[in-house]
């Protein structure tokens, strides 16, 4: 992995004081955080903690209550929708599902981003483009498949490989290894380290599986109900003598050994 250094490095996004209500449910409160330049960047938490509220926030898909979200140097908060759009273009959204269009071949499925936000390119480049990506997740044979043709872990990787496609300098990932089993999620987790080395990218990956954070995180910050709780590196966490923590990272190394 790619050691991030506070000190030494650009910072690509930027949130202040972030708060998000849903009604009179407080989701987020006060979060401030920072993701710097070629980092993966860890949000760790149970379910129901705010983490994908939080990235969604970012690109927002979610208007935030209060609180400065900038992003690449603009102030998401302030864009106006063509300008929203704009950013977007510069940010893969790796979504839990994977979002890919059921009726649509692989090919098809990755020509797509690329058709709408680069215009310029040729046939030609387009599809070196798609073939490349497709090294790029080790699936170059699924080309003219449908997504119902492939497994859980695949279809994963031909998401990944539509969001890199467009070369964004910022990844989200939304629970990238849910639902896959241990082996499939560690070929995901290697997947998205080989991306940030290839395509320099600076990432969030919010999650709660702990082999996940174990293989991609260079910080990691931990949600409890809304609220920052913890950040530091996995050593940090790895040894806290905090109960919560211990506790979280015992029960989900219990977990992993039942799966194996």
């Amino acid at each position: 992995m790619i050691k991030s250094d506070k000190k030494n490095s650009e910072t690509v996004i930027n949130i202040d004081n972030l708060n998000k209500k849903f009604g009179t449910l407080e989701v987020l409160k006060d979060v401030s955080l920072q993701l710097f330049k070629g980092e993966n960047l860890v949000v760790l938490g149970k379910s129901g903690t705010g983490k994908s509220v939080l990235i969604k926030c970012i690109v927002r898909l979610l208007d935030s209550n209060s609180g400065k979200i900038n992003v690449l140097g603009e102030e998401v908060n302030s864009l106006k929708k063509h300008q929203i759009h704009e950013l977007r273009k510069k940010i893969g959204f790796l979504f839990q599902g994977g979002a890919l269009y059921d009726s649509m071949t692989v090919r098809q499925n990755l020509e797509f981003p690329l058709r709408r936000i680069r215009a310029d390119l040729s046939e030609k480049e387009i599809d070196d483009k798609v073939k490349e990506v497709l090294e790029n997740v080790g699936l170059p044979d699924a080309i003219n498949k449908i997504p119902s043709e492939l497994s859980g872990g695949m279809r994963k990787r031909i998401s990944l490989a539509r969001t890199i496609i467009v070369d964004p300098s910022i990844m989200l990932y939304d629970e990238p290894t849910t639902g896959l089993d241990p082996i499939t999620s560690h070929e995901i987790s290697m997947l998205i380290n080989e991306i940030q080395k290839k395509y320099k990218t600076s990432s969030i990956i919010i999650t709660h599986d702990i082999e996940c954070v174990r293989t991609v995180a260079n910080r990691i910050v931990m949600l409890k109900e809304g609220l920052i709780y913890k950040e530091g590196n996995l050593h940090d966490f790895e040894n806290s003598s905090d109960e919560l923590i211990h506790s979280f990272f015992k029960n989900q190394n219990s977990k992993t050994t039942k799966n194996i």
